[in-house]
Protein backbone atom coordinates (compact mmCIF):
# COMPACT_ATOMS: atom_id res chain seq x y z
CA UNK A 1 0.00 0.00 0.00
CA UNK A 2 1.41 3.68 -0.92
CA UNK A 3 2.26 5.84 1.50
CA UNK A 4 0.13 8.50 1.42
CA UNK A 5 0.96 11.61 2.64
CA UNK A 6 -0.94 14.22 3.94
CA UNK A 7 0.41 17.98 3.39
CA UNK A 8 -0.32 20.07 6.48
CA UNK A 9 -0.17 23.91 7.06
CA UNK A 10 1.85 25.72 9.31
CA UNK A 11 -0.14 27.02 12.81
CA UNK A 12 -1.29 30.54 12.06
CA UNK A 13 -2.18 32.36 15.29
CA UNK A 14 -5.45 34.21 15.06
CA UNK A 15 -4.65 37.90 15.21
CA UNK A 16 -7.29 38.02 17.67
CA UNK A 17 -6.84 35.62 20.28
CA UNK A 18 -5.42 35.62 23.45
CA UNK A 19 -5.33 32.83 25.65
CA UNK A 20 -1.84 31.67 24.86
CA UNK A 21 -1.05 35.04 26.66
CA UNK A 22 -2.00 33.80 30.08
CA UNK A 23 0.51 31.11 30.22
CA UNK A 24 3.48 33.20 31.10
CA UNK A 25 1.51 36.29 32.05
CA UNK A 26 4.11 37.44 34.24
CA UNK A 27 7.05 37.18 32.04
CA UNK A 28 5.34 38.61 29.12
CA UNK A 29 4.42 41.50 31.39
CA UNK A 30 8.04 41.99 32.77
CA UNK A 31 9.93 41.48 29.23
CA UNK A 32 7.10 43.86 27.65
CA UNK A 33 7.65 46.77 30.58
CA UNK A 34 11.51 46.53 30.08
CA UNK A 35 11.07 46.54 25.98
CA UNK A 36 8.73 49.97 26.45
CA UNK A 37 11.05 51.74 28.93
CA UNK A 38 14.05 50.98 26.53
CA UNK A 39 11.97 52.30 23.82
CA UNK A 40 10.51 55.22 25.42
CA UNK A 41 14.40 55.58 26.67
CA UNK A 42 15.57 55.45 23.37
CA UNK A 43 13.39 58.07 21.68
CA UNK A 44 13.83 60.49 24.34
CA UNK A 45 17.76 60.32 23.98
CA UNK A 46 17.40 60.35 19.94
CA UNK A 47 14.94 63.09 20.11
CA UNK A 48 17.20 64.92 22.45
CA UNK A 49 19.94 64.77 20.42
CA UNK A 50 18.26 65.90 17.48
CA UNK A 51 17.23 68.51 19.16
CA UNK A 52 20.86 69.42 19.47
CA UNK A 53 21.85 69.25 15.91
CA UNK A 54 18.58 70.88 14.52
CA UNK A 55 19.37 74.10 16.86
CA UNK A 56 22.50 74.43 15.32
CA UNK A 57 21.06 73.88 11.87
CA UNK A 58 18.08 75.79 12.04
CA UNK A 59 16.65 79.64 13.69
CA UNK A 60 14.88 79.70 17.16
CA UNK A 61 12.27 81.19 14.53
CA UNK A 62 11.63 77.95 13.03
CA UNK A 63 11.46 76.50 16.08
CA UNK A 64 8.48 78.75 16.67
CA UNK A 65 6.52 79.00 13.43
CA UNK A 66 5.69 74.98 14.93
CA UNK A 67 4.92 75.74 18.23
CA UNK A 68 2.25 78.23 17.43
CA UNK A 69 0.53 75.17 15.37
CA UNK A 70 1.40 72.53 17.77
CA UNK A 71 -0.95 74.22 20.31
CA UNK A 72 -3.64 73.34 17.97
CA UNK A 73 -2.60 70.52 16.80
CA UNK A 74 -1.96 69.21 20.54
CA UNK A 75 -5.76 69.46 21.45
CA UNK A 76 -6.71 67.83 17.90
CA UNK A 77 -4.58 64.98 19.13
CA UNK A 78 -6.79 64.08 21.85
CA UNK A 79 -9.73 63.13 19.28
CA UNK A 80 -6.80 61.07 17.06
CA UNK A 81 -8.15 57.26 17.91
CA UNK A 82 -11.33 58.37 20.03
CA UNK A 83 -10.63 55.82 22.53
CA UNK A 84 -11.18 53.07 20.19
CA UNK A 85 -7.63 51.34 20.59
CA UNK A 86 -8.40 50.68 24.09
CA UNK A 87 -12.00 49.15 23.59
CA UNK A 88 -10.05 47.19 20.97
CA UNK A 89 -7.65 45.98 24.19
CA UNK A 90 -9.81 45.93 26.28
CA UNK A 91 -13.06 43.26 24.94
CA UNK A 92 -12.44 39.72 25.28
CA UNK A 93 -13.53 38.61 22.09
CA UNK A 94 -13.36 40.56 18.95
CA UNK A 95 -14.22 40.20 15.34
CA UNK A 96 -12.66 40.86 11.99
CA UNK A 97 -16.00 42.42 11.17
CA UNK A 98 -16.10 44.34 14.94
CA UNK A 99 -12.34 45.66 14.02
CA UNK A 100 -12.78 46.33 10.17
CA UNK A 101 -15.54 48.16 10.74
CA UNK A 102 -13.64 50.32 13.97
CA UNK A 103 -10.96 50.91 11.44
CA UNK A 104 -13.25 52.64 9.05
CA UNK A 105 -14.18 54.64 12.25
CA UNK A 106 -10.79 55.80 12.98
CA UNK A 107 -10.06 56.21 9.16
CA UNK A 108 -13.34 58.77 8.76
CA UNK A 109 -12.67 60.21 12.26
CA UNK A 110 -8.73 61.23 11.22
CA UNK A 111 -10.38 62.29 8.29
CA UNK A 112 -12.63 64.91 9.66
CA UNK A 113 -9.91 66.03 12.38
CA UNK A 114 -7.49 67.33 9.84
CA UNK A 115 -10.23 68.85 7.41
CA UNK A 116 -10.92 71.12 10.46
CA UNK A 117 -7.35 71.49 11.48
CA UNK A 118 -7.10 72.54 7.91
CA UNK A 119 -9.73 74.55 7.93
CA UNK A 120 -8.37 76.66 10.84
CA UNK A 121 -5.26 77.49 9.20
CA UNK A 122 -6.10 80.67 7.40
CA UNK A 123 -7.48 81.47 11.23
CA UNK A 124 -4.15 81.05 13.41
CA UNK A 125 -2.26 82.61 10.48
CA UNK A 126 -4.44 85.26 11.12
CA UNK A 127 -4.48 85.36 15.25
CA UNK A 128 -0.60 84.97 14.90
CA UNK A 129 -0.27 87.67 12.48
CA UNK A 130 1.92 85.52 10.37
CA UNK A 131 0.85 84.12 6.88
CA UNK A 132 3.47 81.05 6.71
CA UNK A 133 1.25 79.24 9.32
CA UNK A 134 -1.57 78.44 6.91
CA UNK A 135 0.47 75.91 4.81
CA UNK A 136 2.46 74.68 7.84
CA UNK A 137 -1.26 74.11 9.95
CA UNK A 138 -2.55 72.25 6.32
CA UNK A 139 0.92 70.07 5.72
CA UNK A 140 0.98 69.10 10.07
CA UNK A 141 -3.08 68.23 9.52
CA UNK A 142 -2.51 65.94 6.66
CA UNK A 143 -0.57 63.72 9.43
CA UNK A 144 -3.58 63.20 11.49
CA UNK A 145 -4.34 60.66 8.20
CA UNK A 146 -1.49 58.26 8.74
CA UNK A 147 -2.82 58.21 12.78
CA UNK A 148 -6.21 56.76 11.41
CA UNK A 149 -4.82 54.23 9.61
CA UNK A 150 -2.49 52.85 12.41
CA UNK A 151 -4.92 52.70 15.52
CA UNK A 152 -6.53 49.58 15.00
CA UNK A 153 -3.22 47.87 14.10
CA UNK A 154 -1.21 49.36 16.97
CA UNK A 155 -3.86 48.25 19.12
CA UNK A 156 -4.13 44.47 17.89
CA UNK A 157 0.04 44.57 18.74
CA UNK A 158 -1.23 46.01 22.00
CA UNK A 159 -3.96 43.70 22.30
CA UNK A 160 -1.38 40.67 21.86
CA UNK A 161 1.52 42.02 23.98
CA UNK A 162 3.71 42.07 20.95
CA UNK A 163 5.43 45.17 22.85
CA UNK A 164 8.78 44.39 21.44
CA UNK A 165 7.29 45.26 18.03
CA UNK A 166 5.82 48.19 18.82
CA UNK A 167 8.80 49.62 20.74
CA UNK A 168 11.47 48.90 17.50
CA UNK A 169 8.39 50.85 15.28
CA UNK A 170 8.51 53.87 17.35
CA UNK A 171 12.35 53.91 17.84
CA UNK A 172 12.57 53.30 13.86
CA UNK A 173 9.74 56.18 13.58
CA UNK A 174 11.62 58.33 15.28
CA UNK A 175 15.36 57.48 13.99
CA UNK A 176 13.83 57.78 10.51
CA UNK A 177 12.07 61.36 10.85
CA UNK A 178 15.37 62.99 12.66
CA UNK A 179 17.61 61.64 9.61
CA UNK A 180 15.08 63.46 6.82
CA UNK A 181 15.09 66.82 9.41
CA UNK A 182 18.68 67.21 9.35
CA UNK A 183 19.08 66.05 5.65
CA UNK A 184 16.54 68.65 4.75
CA UNK A 185 17.77 71.14 6.89
CA UNK A 186 21.20 70.95 5.87
CA UNK A 187 19.79 71.29 2.38
CA UNK A 188 18.42 75.10 2.96
CA UNK A 189 14.52 73.95 3.87
CA UNK A 190 14.40 75.45 7.01
CA UNK A 191 11.06 75.00 9.11
CA UNK A 192 9.69 72.53 6.83
CA UNK A 193 12.55 70.50 7.64
CA UNK A 194 10.69 70.22 11.13
CA UNK A 195 7.52 69.52 9.44
CA UNK A 196 8.84 66.60 7.23
CA UNK A 197 10.23 65.42 10.52
CA UNK A 198 6.62 64.74 11.62
CA UNK A 199 5.48 63.77 8.75
CA UNK A 200 8.16 60.69 8.42
CA UNK A 201 7.82 59.79 11.70
CA UNK A 202 3.78 59.14 11.33
CA UNK A 203 4.78 57.38 8.01
CA UNK A 204 7.38 55.24 9.64
CA UNK A 205 4.93 54.23 11.95
CA UNK A 206 2.16 53.09 9.88
CA UNK A 207 4.58 51.02 7.68
CA UNK A 208 5.68 49.44 10.55
CA UNK A 209 2.19 48.29 12.12
CA UNK A 210 1.07 47.17 8.86
CA UNK A 211 4.47 45.07 8.61
CA UNK A 212 4.36 43.40 11.86
CA UNK A 213 0.56 42.79 12.03
CA UNK A 214 -0.91 40.58 9.69
CA UNK A 215 -4.52 41.83 10.04
CA UNK A 216 -6.03 43.40 7.15
CA UNK A 217 -9.26 45.13 6.93
CA UNK A 218 -12.39 44.91 5.53
CA UNK A 219 -15.19 46.32 4.37
CA UNK A 220 -17.32 47.71 7.31
CA UNK A 221 -20.22 45.91 8.71
CA UNK A 222 -23.85 47.97 10.02
CA UNK A 223 -24.52 45.14 12.25
CA UNK A 224 -20.92 44.31 13.77
CA UNK A 225 -22.09 45.08 17.32
CA UNK A 226 -19.51 48.00 17.90
CA UNK A 227 -21.89 50.17 19.06
CA UNK A 228 -20.60 49.54 22.86
CA UNK A 229 -17.18 49.74 22.03
CA UNK A 230 -17.81 53.03 19.94
CA UNK A 231 -19.56 54.10 23.45
CA UNK A 232 -16.49 52.86 25.61
CA UNK A 233 -14.32 54.89 23.57
CA UNK A 234 -16.29 57.94 23.78
CA UNK A 235 -16.30 58.07 27.34
CA UNK A 236 -12.09 57.63 27.37
CA UNK A 237 -12.24 60.31 24.83
CA UNK A 238 -14.33 62.89 26.81
CA UNK A 239 -12.46 61.68 30.17
CA UNK A 240 -9.26 63.20 27.77
CA UNK A 241 -10.32 66.29 26.87
CA UNK A 242 -11.67 67.21 30.48
CA UNK A 243 -8.66 66.08 31.97
CA UNK A 244 -6.65 67.85 29.71
CA UNK A 245 -8.26 71.20 30.35
CA UNK A 246 -8.10 70.75 33.99
CA UNK A 247 -3.98 69.85 34.28
CA UNK A 248 -3.73 72.96 31.97
CA UNK A 249 -5.88 75.16 34.06
CA UNK A 250 -2.78 76.10 36.62
CA UNK A 251 -0.86 77.13 33.89
CA UNK A 252 -3.61 79.47 32.54
CA UNK A 253 -4.42 80.98 36.35
CA UNK A 254 -0.96 81.38 37.06
CA UNK A 255 -0.17 83.24 33.44
CA UNK A 256 -3.17 85.43 33.61
CA UNK A 257 -2.97 86.64 37.70
CA UNK A 258 0.57 85.95 37.95
CA UNK A 259 3.01 86.97 34.75
CA UNK A 260 5.42 85.29 32.36
CA UNK A 261 8.19 84.82 35.16
CA UNK A 262 6.20 82.96 37.67
CA UNK A 263 4.64 80.88 35.38
CA UNK A 264 8.24 79.62 33.83
CA UNK A 265 9.16 78.84 37.29
CA UNK A 266 6.01 76.58 37.77
CA UNK A 267 5.79 75.13 34.70
CA UNK A 268 9.26 74.18 34.66
CA UNK A 269 9.11 71.89 38.13
CA UNK A 270 6.15 70.25 37.15
CA UNK A 271 7.70 69.35 33.55
CA UNK A 272 10.68 68.06 35.37
CA UNK A 273 9.27 66.30 37.99
CA UNK A 274 6.80 64.24 35.99
CA UNK A 275 8.74 63.81 33.01
CA UNK A 276 10.72 60.07 34.77
CA UNK A 277 7.21 59.92 36.35
CA UNK A 278 5.88 59.55 32.76
CA UNK A 279 8.73 57.02 31.72
CA UNK A 280 7.64 54.74 34.24
CA UNK A 281 3.95 55.32 34.41
CA UNK A 282 3.62 55.01 31.07
CA UNK A 283 5.24 52.05 29.64
CA UNK A 284 3.30 50.37 32.79
CA UNK A 285 -0.09 51.23 31.77
CA UNK A 286 0.53 50.04 28.30
CA UNK A 287 1.63 46.70 29.54
CA UNK A 288 -0.95 46.45 32.84
CA UNK A 289 -3.82 47.53 31.05
CA UNK A 290 -4.24 44.17 28.43
CA UNK A 291 -2.50 41.99 30.81
CA UNK A 292 -5.37 42.76 33.61
CA UNK A 293 -8.19 42.37 30.37
CA UNK A 294 -7.23 38.82 29.97
CA UNK A 295 -7.79 38.39 33.38
CA UNK A 296 -10.52 39.85 34.13
CA UNK A 297 -12.56 36.75 33.86
CA UNK A 298 -10.81 35.20 37.15
CA UNK A 299 -10.76 37.76 40.28
CA UNK A 300 -8.34 35.86 42.38
CA UNK A 301 -5.55 35.87 39.34
CA UNK A 302 -6.86 40.00 38.46
CA UNK A 303 -6.44 40.99 41.85
CA UNK A 304 -3.00 39.44 42.74
CA UNK A 305 -2.03 41.03 39.38
CA UNK A 306 -2.76 44.38 40.40
CA UNK A 307 -1.72 44.07 43.70
CA UNK A 308 1.70 42.67 43.12
CA UNK A 309 2.04 45.60 40.08
CA UNK A 310 1.57 48.21 42.29
CA UNK A 311 3.31 47.12 45.01
CA UNK A 312 6.69 46.83 42.62
CA UNK A 313 5.61 50.50 41.18
CA UNK A 314 5.59 52.00 44.83
CA UNK A 315 8.73 50.21 45.73
CA UNK A 316 10.67 51.28 43.16
CA UNK A 317 9.01 55.34 42.36
CA UNK A 318 9.15 56.33 46.13
CA UNK A 319 12.71 56.46 46.67
CA UNK A 320 12.97 58.07 43.37
CA UNK A 321 10.85 60.80 44.49
CA UNK A 322 12.04 61.10 47.71
CA UNK A 323 15.54 61.76 46.29
CA UNK A 324 13.89 64.47 44.39
CA UNK A 325 12.10 65.89 47.38
CA UNK A 326 15.81 66.11 49.55
CA UNK A 327 17.66 67.24 46.89
CA UNK A 328 15.06 69.48 44.98
CA UNK A 329 17.73 72.77 45.68
CA UNK A 330 20.69 71.34 43.93
CA UNK A 331 18.74 69.51 40.94
CA UNK A 332 17.40 72.70 40.19
CA UNK A 333 20.59 74.08 40.04
CA UNK A 334 21.92 70.92 38.28
CA UNK A 335 19.60 70.62 35.57
CA UNK A 336 18.09 74.07 35.03
CA UNK A 337 20.60 76.64 36.14
CA UNK A 338 21.04 79.04 39.38
CA UNK A 339 18.20 81.80 37.42
CA UNK A 340 15.87 79.03 38.07
CA UNK A 341 16.47 78.98 41.85
CA UNK A 342 12.86 79.72 42.38
CA UNK A 343 11.71 76.72 40.90
CA UNK A 344 13.22 74.74 43.79
CA UNK A 345 10.51 75.39 46.43
CA UNK A 346 7.67 74.39 43.83
CA UNK A 347 9.31 71.26 42.76
CA UNK A 348 9.63 70.43 46.10
CA UNK A 349 5.70 70.93 47.06
CA UNK A 350 4.75 69.24 43.95
CA UNK A 351 7.39 66.24 45.12
CA UNK A 352 4.91 65.53 47.55
CA UNK A 353 2.14 64.86 45.54
CA UNK A 354 4.15 62.61 43.04
CA UNK A 355 4.67 60.40 46.27
CA UNK A 356 1.76 58.94 45.34
CA UNK A 357 1.29 60.03 41.70
CA UNK A 358 2.15 56.41 40.77
CA UNK A 359 -0.79 54.70 42.23
CA UNK A 360 -3.26 57.23 41.57
CA UNK A 361 -2.51 56.71 37.86
CA UNK A 362 -3.38 52.85 38.26
CA UNK A 363 -7.01 53.45 38.84
CA UNK A 364 -7.35 53.84 35.39
CA UNK A 365 -6.29 50.16 34.60
CA UNK A 366 -8.92 48.88 37.33
CA UNK A 367 -12.03 51.12 35.23
CA UNK A 368 -10.88 50.43 31.41
CA UNK A 369 -9.64 46.63 31.90
CA UNK A 370 -13.40 46.14 33.75
CA UNK A 371 -15.42 47.85 30.99
CA UNK A 372 -16.09 49.99 32.86
CA UNK A 373 -15.19 53.39 31.05
CA UNK A 374 -18.04 55.16 32.00
CA UNK A 375 -17.13 55.00 35.52
CA UNK A 376 -13.70 56.37 34.35
CA UNK A 377 -15.49 59.34 33.00
CA UNK A 378 -17.23 60.07 35.72
CA UNK A 379 -14.45 59.51 38.30
CA UNK A 380 -12.44 62.60 36.02
CA UNK A 381 -15.22 64.52 35.89
CA UNK A 382 -15.46 64.93 39.64
CA UNK A 383 -11.78 64.64 40.33
CA UNK A 384 -10.93 67.34 37.55
CA UNK A 385 -13.98 70.09 39.26
CA UNK A 386 -12.30 69.51 42.75
CA UNK A 387 -8.59 70.11 41.34
CA UNK A 388 -9.64 72.92 39.64
CA UNK A 389 -10.92 74.67 43.01
CA UNK A 390 -7.67 74.00 44.57
CA UNK A 391 -5.90 75.34 41.99
CA UNK A 392 -8.42 78.44 42.69
CA UNK A 393 -8.26 78.17 46.23
CA UNK A 394 -4.23 78.24 45.99
CA UNK A 395 -4.17 80.93 43.15
CA UNK A 396 -3.52 84.10 45.57
CA UNK A 397 -0.26 82.62 47.29
CA UNK A 398 1.41 82.56 43.92
CA UNK A 399 2.77 79.50 41.83
CA UNK A 400 3.73 77.87 45.50
CA UNK A 401 0.46 77.98 46.54
CA UNK A 402 -1.09 76.45 43.69
CA UNK A 403 1.48 73.53 44.28
CA UNK A 404 0.47 72.84 47.46
CA UNK A 405 -3.10 73.35 46.82
CA UNK A 406 -2.48 70.47 43.90
CA UNK A 407 -0.80 68.41 46.24
CA UNK A 408 -3.39 68.82 48.92
CA UNK A 409 -5.80 67.72 46.85
CA UNK A 410 -3.94 64.74 45.35
CA UNK A 411 -3.79 63.51 48.87
CA UNK A 412 -7.30 64.08 50.18
CA UNK A 413 -8.56 62.60 46.92
CA UNK A 414 -6.68 58.85 46.50
CA UNK A 415 -8.24 56.92 48.94
CA UNK A 416 -12.41 57.78 47.81
CA UNK A 417 -9.64 57.59 44.11
CA UNK A 418 -8.92 54.34 45.07
CA UNK A 419 -11.87 53.32 46.25
CA UNK A 420 -14.34 54.00 43.34
CA UNK A 421 -11.82 52.39 40.88
CA UNK A 422 -11.59 49.32 43.33
CA UNK A 423 -14.94 48.90 43.19
CA UNK A 424 -15.47 48.77 39.21
CA UNK A 425 -12.50 46.01 39.93
CA UNK A 426 -13.68 44.03 42.81
CA UNK A 427 -10.90 44.69 44.64
CA UNK A 428 -11.04 46.11 48.27
CA UNK A 429 -9.56 49.53 48.94
CA UNK A 430 -8.15 48.17 52.16
CA UNK A 431 -6.15 45.84 49.71
CA UNK A 432 -4.96 48.08 47.52
CA UNK A 433 -3.80 50.54 50.59
CA UNK A 434 -1.90 47.40 52.19
CA UNK A 435 0.07 46.87 49.04
CA UNK A 436 1.59 50.12 49.06
CA UNK A 437 1.10 51.42 52.43
CA UNK A 438 4.71 50.37 54.06
CA UNK A 439 6.57 51.32 50.92
CA UNK A 440 4.93 54.82 51.20
CA UNK A 441 5.33 55.18 54.78
CA UNK A 442 9.14 54.02 54.47
CA UNK A 443 9.40 56.72 51.40
CA UNK A 444 7.67 59.70 53.90
CA UNK A 445 10.25 58.26 56.92
CA UNK A 446 13.24 58.20 55.10
CA UNK A 447 12.63 61.48 53.36
CA UNK A 448 12.55 63.40 56.93
CA UNK A 449 15.65 61.71 57.92
CA UNK A 450 17.66 62.59 54.87
CA UNK A 451 16.23 66.18 54.97
CA UNK A 452 17.93 66.38 58.68
CA UNK A 453 20.93 64.51 58.03
CA UNK A 454 21.41 66.81 55.17
CA UNK A 455 20.92 70.08 56.78
CA UNK A 456 23.59 69.24 59.37
CA UNK A 457 26.23 67.50 57.59
CA UNK A 458 28.65 69.58 56.61
CA UNK A 459 29.93 67.23 53.74
CA UNK A 460 26.98 68.11 52.33
CA UNK A 461 26.48 71.69 51.47
CA UNK A 462 28.57 71.91 47.52
CA UNK A 463 25.95 70.79 45.34
CA UNK A 464 27.24 67.44 44.27
CA UNK A 465 27.82 66.11 47.70
CA UNK A 466 23.76 67.18 48.30
CA UNK A 467 23.31 64.93 45.03
CA UNK A 468 25.46 62.15 46.36
CA UNK A 469 24.70 62.60 49.61
CA UNK A 470 20.98 62.82 49.29
CA UNK A 471 21.24 59.80 47.38
CA UNK A 472 22.74 58.01 49.66
CA UNK A 473 20.96 58.80 52.51
CA UNK A 474 17.40 58.22 51.21
CA UNK A 475 18.10 54.81 49.64
CA UNK A 476 19.97 53.52 52.98
CA UNK A 477 16.98 55.26 55.13
CA UNK A 478 15.00 53.50 52.52
CA UNK A 479 15.69 50.30 52.89
CA UNK A 480 15.79 50.54 56.55
CA UNK A 481 12.70 51.55 57.02
CA UNK A 482 11.34 48.63 54.61
CA UNK A 483 13.14 46.14 56.72
CA UNK A 484 11.25 47.58 59.93
CA UNK A 485 7.64 47.68 58.75
CA UNK A 486 7.84 44.06 56.55
CA UNK A 487 10.16 42.31 58.96
CA UNK A 488 11.69 39.84 56.15
CA UNK A 489 12.86 40.23 52.89
CA UNK A 490 10.34 40.17 50.62
CA UNK A 491 10.34 43.93 49.01
CA UNK A 492 14.38 43.01 47.91
CA UNK A 493 13.24 39.28 46.54
CA UNK A 494 10.09 41.26 44.53
CA UNK A 495 12.62 43.09 42.85
CA UNK A 496 14.95 40.25 42.45
CA UNK A 497 12.55 38.09 40.95
CA UNK A 498 10.97 40.50 38.44
CA UNK A 499 14.77 40.73 37.06
CA UNK A 500 15.12 37.19 37.43
CA UNK A 501 12.48 36.64 34.98
CA UNK A 502 13.53 39.33 32.59
CA UNK A 503 17.42 38.00 32.20
CA UNK A 504 16.56 34.31 32.10
CA UNK A 505 14.96 34.21 28.35
CA UNK A 506 17.97 36.72 27.51
CA UNK A 507 20.29 34.06 28.84
CA UNK A 508 18.28 31.00 27.25
CA UNK A 509 18.90 32.52 23.76
CA UNK A 510 22.47 33.18 24.31
CA UNK A 511 23.04 29.36 25.90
Amino acid sequence: MPDIQIETKPFVRSPFDTEHLTTDLKGRSVRGGAATMLGQGADFVIRTASTVVLARLLVPADFGLIAMVTAVTGFAALFSDIGLSMATVQKAEISHEQISTLFWVNVAASALIAMVTAALAPIIAWFYGEPRLTMITVALALIFLFGGLTVQHRALLQRQMRFTALASIQVVSVLTGVGVAIVSALLGVGYWALVMMQGTSALSIAVGVWLLCDWRPGRPVRHAGVRSMLVFGGNITVFNVVNYFARNVDNILIGRFWGVAPLGFYSKAYGLLMMPLRQINMPLAAVAVPALSRLYGDPLKYEAYYLKTISLITLVSTPLVGFFIVCSDSLILLVLGPQWAAASDIFLVLGVSALIQPLYFTQGWLHISAGRSDRFLRWGLVSSLVIVLGFVVGLPYGPKGVAAAYTAVTWAIIVPCMWYAGRSAGIRVSYIFAAVGKNIAAGLASIVISFVLIENVQIFKTTLGNLIGGLCCIFLTYSVFLLIFYRNLNPWRQVFDVAKTFIRPIVSNRS
